[in-house]
């Protein structure tokens, strides 16, 4: 999946659109070229992105 166009969906109704550059175990998510959208409406682009998944109940 890496340099493929991906979707990630972190919270209800907003999404960032990019190409994957790399993903751990841990759900961590690098993407390039990226568009930030809420509601489907392009809010803000970015070079480059990190998303940091914590699932961790405490």
């Amino acid at each position: 999946m890496v340099r493929k166009k991906v979707i990630v969906c972190p919270t209800s109704g907003i999404d960032y659109r990019g190409i994957l550059s790399c993903l751990d175990g841990y759900m961590n998510i690098a993407l390039e070229q990226t568009e930030k959208h809420i509601d489907g409406a392009v809010i803000s682009k970015y070079e480059d992105m990190f998303i940091c998944w914590n699932n961790d109940p405490l």
